[in-house]
């Protein structure tokens, strides 16, 4: 009997895993083999990650254009983008709210002695700049904005191209079916890649079992720990709870409908990578619109970060503690808006969130050498903070379709009052 999709990808990431382990504490003695494997390894696993990261910019412009146009009219557009852009912005202040409590109690990185660490450093970057993050969605090359990602500026360019096509109505019914062709196209490609995803897990998870360095785990569990039950609280309670709260969904089946995008997520460690798969699960699994999801899924990459926000708030107090420089109660106004602009400019890329802690631990002031911690564990960190954030992304999307249809039935019965 064939194994589903989801299964195949668990025992890939898994088998990976502990041949990759098995690589670095047994076979090390080898030594070309076990090289080149692990060179084998990561050009497979990065042709993979590339593979998919191919499909993301056409696949989120032709979905926009496809979703704009698909809806009832241009009003619900900005009733939907509302909707949207709140949620996900009330997700990352709510997951920053709870892991400051968490912290402020447990005080996580007190006694705890680092020493020092040579040879890290980390380049002076400036905090990014609100207003300069808002001018910068508007493209000033098109060319420019898809060769280089920029998700924002690529949904900007769709929103544009889906409402100008969408106000000309039947006069450009051939566009429309056009770029419906083209949706379809991709969504094809994408199930062929996903065919080879069990492949492309197990070399990025032998890469990783191999390289990883145990004994600097060793020596920080309690604040990995920490990190990683809050967002397995997240993943697994908290974004289901609410879910089976505000839809008609209970929160065990969405818990079974997202297994396939955790445990690609798990092993991709990008937001952007993955937005294929949220895209499915979200139109073929849970029955969002896919106007909705073609709108909200690229946007929730790119900003919607409730993984990245946790573990930046837990991560900056653990190392302001265990260097015995802590956080002060004047700091923390500024420090918590800092993250929530740094947790909302992430990016849907691996090692994002590593990237804006280093930025905040240059701009407030804690040694550069709590920069090796940060690095030393984020591989194994992001892999679970990524999966907070796509399952965030799911999570919101599925309450704001819920809500959109609850409109739009209240719609129809106004109009049926109406006409009696």
């Amino acid at each position: 009997m064939m194994k589903s999709l989801s299964t195949r990808i668990f025992i890939g990431l898994f088998a990976g895993l502990i041949f990759g382990t098995i690589v670095q504490y047994f076979l090390n003695d080898i030594g070309l083999f076990s090289n080149n494997l692990v060179e084998l390894a990561d050009g497979v696993g990065t042709m993979f990650v590339n593979m998919i990261m191919m499909l993301v910019v056409p696949l989120v412009f032709v979905s926009i254009v496809c979703g704009v146009c698909e809806l009832q009219d241009l009003k619900s557009f900005g009733r939907l983008g509302g909707k949207t852009f709140g949620f996900y912005i009330i997700n990352t202040v709510v997951a920053i709210a709870t892991a400051l409590l968490l912290v402020l109690l447990l005080e996580p990185g007190k006694g705890v002695d680092m020493g020092s660490t040579e040879g890290v450093a980390i380049t002076a970057t400036e905090l990014p700049n609100l207003m300069a993050l808002v001018i910068d969605i508007v493209p000033r090359n098109p060319v420019a904005a898809f060769m280089s990602g920029n998700m924002l500026q690529v949904i900007f360019m769709a929103l544009m191209l889906g409402g100008v096509i969408k106000s000309l109505g039947e006069h450009v019914a051939g566009a429309i079916q056009g770029f419906q062709t083209a949706n379809k196209i991709m969504m094809k490609l994408i199930s062929v890649v996903m065919c080879l995803a069990p492949y492309g897990v197990f070399a990025l998870m032998l890469k990783l079992g191999a390289t990883l360095d145990a004994g600097m785990l060793v020596s920080v569990i309690e604040y990995m720990a920490l990190i990683l039950a809050l967002l397995l609280l997240w993943i697994f309670i908290v974004y289901p709870i609410a879910v089976g709260i505000f839809t008609p969904i209970s929160a065990k089946n969405f818990r079974d409908k997202i297994q396939e995008l955790v445990l690609f997520s798990l092993s991709t460690a990008s937001s952007n990578a993955t937005i294929p798969v949220t895209m499915r699960t979200l139109t073929e699994k849970l029955g969002v619109n896919r106007a909705v999801a073609g709108f909200g899924v690229p946007l929730g990459a790119t900003m919607n970060m409730g993984g990245v926000a946790i573990y930046i708030t837990i991560a900056i107090f653990f190392v302001a503690n265990a260097f015995d420089m802590p956080i002060t109660t004047e700091q923390l106004p500024s420090l918590l808006f800092s993250i929530f602009l740094l947790s909302v400019g992430a990016g849907g890329v691996p090692g994002g969130g590593m990237v804006m802690l280093g930025v905040l631990i240059h701009q407030i002031g804690l040694p550069i050498e709590a920069f090796a911690i940060v690095a030393a564990l984020d591989r194994i960190i992001d892999m679970v903070l990524t999966s907070c954030n796509v399952v965030g992304d799911a999570a919101v999307l599925t309450i704001v379709d819920q809500t959109e249809k609850v409109h739009q039935t209240e719609k129809v019965h106004q109009v049926e009052l109406a006409k009696s």
